[in-house]
């Protein structure tokens, strides 16, 4: 069970270390020279391959925040994401950016996969358990942190799913 329930308005990237630190994850954060706001910011600033990035990407599904973290390349299928959540497409929204700030704790372009200001059901897309070592959101839009799949799935959970649009 993970401790750390974090109440400050906005997090950062000190929070989210106390956060790693307190539940001996497996994890650490880059400060970087350059913002990370895009995958591609992200892996030119790693000099790293695009799918080694992944995004946390808030939803509401019928209000509740459910996070998927999901390949740096993938475009995430709304309609995938709903039926595995077992509502109807509508029922599925995308949070913005004030709801992110304050479900998350963290601002848009450096939500983490966890360390969040409650813990948040979260689904994972299939393709980023391939990749050895990871990189997402560092709590800082000039952060990053590495990680590898196995604990991002220790931490998260195994909802593993294939959300990604078809080509």
């Amino acid at each position: 069970m993970l401790d750390g329930i974090i109440y400050s308005m906005q997090l950062n990237s000190n929070d989210l270390n106390q956060f790693i630190l307190d539940n001996e994850i497996e994890a650490r954060i880059l400060h970087l020279e350059t913002d990370t706001l895009t995958v591609a910011d992200a892996a030119s600033a790693l000099n790293v391959r695009p799918d080694q990035i992944v995004k946390s990407v808030l939803f509401l599904a019928d209000g509740e925040p459910v996070l998927a973290v999901a390949s740096g390349l993938t475009r995430v299928d709304y309609k995938k994401l709903a039926d595995y959540l077992g509502l109807s497409r509508r029922r599925l929204k995308l949070a913005n950016s004030e709801q992110v700030l304050t479900i998350t704790g963290y601002q848009v372009g450096a939500v983490p996969p966890f360390g969040h200001r409650q813990r948040l059901r979260t689904v994972v897309e299939t393709a980023v358990a391939d990749q050895p070592i990871l990189y997402g959101g560092g709590g800082e839009i000039h952060a990053l942190m590495q990680f590898t799949p196995t604990e991002l799935q220790r931490i998260v959970g195994h909802e593993l799913i294939l959300m990604s649009k078809d080509k």
